[in-house]
């Protein structure tokens, strides 16, 4: 291959159909270039969320393959297209690609709207910038805008060890609440540790009975416990779930009780973006890294999180 040819191609991992972490696989393609109103980052590392595995299995809102994974972006800005001041060549930037059609992110470049993104904050690494962006929106989302968290409130978490959860507890908080967080007995010590009051083991415990007079709850989980932390909550208290799908039962419960009960599906957000950027840079806000792979071993990191076994989130590093 040609030089010229190396630099207008860039290696990704891409599927030809829908199915088990063997389908991903390395090609090389066209390096893009950015539109307007869009920078051009060199991938240093991209994170791996639950919503990767399954659109690889199912293709949800993708549709069918081929097509690239991953929102999560660490990286360094390589050109920038008409209309952007924020940043320049050289700026070293994190943030989450327009979810879901912008994904892309298990790759050498990708492009991206320059409001994706936000400066990298010096204290973090790529790889731990890259596996903050999705879960800190999520958080960001739900607890900060949607439930208006306050200082003092009483906030459940359910599934609190979850790479979501680990880091809605940290903003909680930040935010001043006094955190209740689900997670199994193997998992209470860790929780505790990033700052829950009251761990409750989902697998011995009923939630219901365990909890009471809750602000708000986040759903990260779905299932019966979504359901029975209703009654947790308070009058005029609300649940909000990062899982939107078989929701008419909850909202329909949470009417009967005199609670409110609502979802959210994650957007890209530069206002939230720099809320999670400032948070991690005061060292109040950080997501834990269960490992590393390099791009080329996209399907082992894929494997390994479908054990269900990771404590903390995947990224894979694209660059050194």
């Amino acid at each position: 291959m040609t030089q010229n040819a190396t630099k207008s191609t860039m290696r990704a991992v891409s599927q030809d159909t829908l199915g088990a972490p063997d389908v991903l696989h390395e090609v090389r393609r066209a390096r893009p270039e950015p539109g307007v109103g869009q920078i051009l980052v060199a991938v240093h590392a991209a994170g791996l969320n639950p919503t990767d595995a399954q659109h690889r299995r199912l293709g949800l809102f993708l549709g069918e393959p081929p097509f690239t994974l991953g929102w999560d972006v660490s990286g360094v800005v390589e050109s920038v297209g008409l209309g952007v001041s924020l940043f320049q060549p050289g700026d070293e930037v994190f943030g989450m690609l327009p979810y879901p059609d912008g994904a892309g992110a298990y790759a050498e470049y990708v492009t991206g709207p320059v409001r994706a993104f936000v400066p990298k904050p010096a204290a973090l690494s790529h790889a731990e910038a890259a596996a903050l962006p999705m879960a800190g929106l999520v958080a960001w989302q739900t607890l900060v805008e949607t439930a208006h968290v306050q200082r003092g409130q009483r906030v459940l978490v359910l599934g609190a060890a979850g790479g979501v959860g680990h880091v809605a507890v940290q903003l909680a908080k930040a935010r001043g609440a006094y955190v209740l967080g689900t997670a199994s007995t193997a998992k209470s010590d860790f929780v505790r540790g990033l700052g829950v009051d009251e761990v409750i083991d989902y697998s011995t415990t009923d939630v219901a009975k365990e909890a009471r007079d809750i602000d708000v709850v986040l759903d990260l989980v779905g299932g019966a416990d979504r359901l029975r932390s209703l009654e947790t909550l308070r009058p005029g208290g609300i649940l909000v779930s990062s899982l939107p799908v078989d929701f008419d039962e909850v909202t329909a419960r949470a009417a009967e009780l005199g609670v409110r009960a609502t979802n959210i599906v994650v957007e890209h957000d530069h206002a939230g973006m720099t809320g999670i950027a400032a948070l991690a840079e005061s060292g109040r806000l950080r997501a834990r890294i269960a490992a590393t792979y390099p791009l080329a071993a996209a399907a082992d990191a894929h494997a390994d999180a479908e054990t269900g076994r990771t404590t903390g989130k995947l990224v894979l590093t694209v660059r050194p």
